[in-house]
């Protein structure tokens, strides 16, 4: 029998890192339910119209097919979840009448996305996710307090300083159709790939998809390409993330869409 091959993007640990992984994850959990949040965990798959509303995730989506299916196709119309938020928003509808309002969960459940393997991407995953839901406006003490979970459940984990990613897609959308873009969505994200395929590559899709001129892309660009560190000297994090959250700073960060704010905890808002 020939040696097996292991399958690219697909991990699997020997014990000793299994037991590490474990308390990682026990320890966002244990958080997790300190906020108050509750345990949630949905299916594996989705059907796939529901999967690719968005249009830009047909190569990511693994089919599920049965092997002896007719010729009716069987379960083609089905694909595993690529992240929790298509599972969690179906979940909401399908059980709102028995939910409790203003509904808080987490879930820390296995996706799958099949993107090319790299460092620090894979096929198979486990995702770790919390989510406040309610049934009108949520009040904004809501958007306030999830940094805070996050910074506090890997805060008591042994890893290096964390950074968290404060994104306020309105700066970007109101910038975009200042400039006159067609379609400031699809800008966004043609903007989000930046890290994946480069200024070139962008300003094409800008031009492609968005309805951008040639002049118009590279002005989407530059506001892409600021620098949040640099223009925050002198402005204190708490007024920042305030500001951010509530699209008051108009300072977009070096991943295009996001601002890196070094955030310990942030002073009581």
């Amino acid at each position: 029998m020939s040696r097996p091959t292991p399958i690219s993007g697909f991990p699997e640990w020997l014990p000793p890192q299994r037991m590490i992984e474990q308390y990682a994850l026990d320890r966002i959990r244990t958080t997790f339910e300190l906020y108050g949040f509750a345990s949630l965990e949905t299916r594996a798959v989705e059907p796939l119209d529901q999967l690719l509303r968005k249009g830009e995730t047909s190569k990511e989506v693994y089919v599920v097919r049965r092997l002896q299916a007719g010729e009716d196709g069987g379960d083609d119309t089905l694909g595993l979840h690529f992240d929790l938020t298509v599972p969690f928003a179906r979940y909401v509808l399908e059980n709102a009448g028995r939910l409790q309002f203003p509904f808080r969960r987490y879930q820390i459940q296995r996706a799958w996305r099949g993107e090319r393997p790299q460092e620090g991407r894979y096929r198979e995953f486990t995702q770790a996710d919390i989510d406040v839901v309610d049934r009108d406006t949520l009040p904004f003490h809501y958007e306030v307090e999830m940094p805070l979970v996050v910074g506090d459940a890997l805060g008591g984990l042994p890893i290096p300083p964390v950074r968290i990613l404060v994104n306020n897609r309105k700066l970007c959308e109101g910038f975009y159709r200042g400039l006159g873009v067609g379609d400031p969505e699809a800008a966004l994200r043609a903007i989000d790939k930046l890290d994946k395929i480069g200024p070139a590559g962008v300003s094409a899709l800008l031009v492609e998809t968005a309805g951008a001129t040639e002049a118009q892309a590279k002005a989407c660009l530059a506001l892409a390409e600021i620098s949040a560190l640099a223009a925050l000297s002198g402005i204190s994090e708490e007024i920042f993330f305030r500001g951010a959250v509530q699209g008051e700073i108009g300072i977009i960060g070096a991943s295009g869409t996001s601002t890196t704010i070094a955030l310990t905890r942030l002073p009581s808002l």
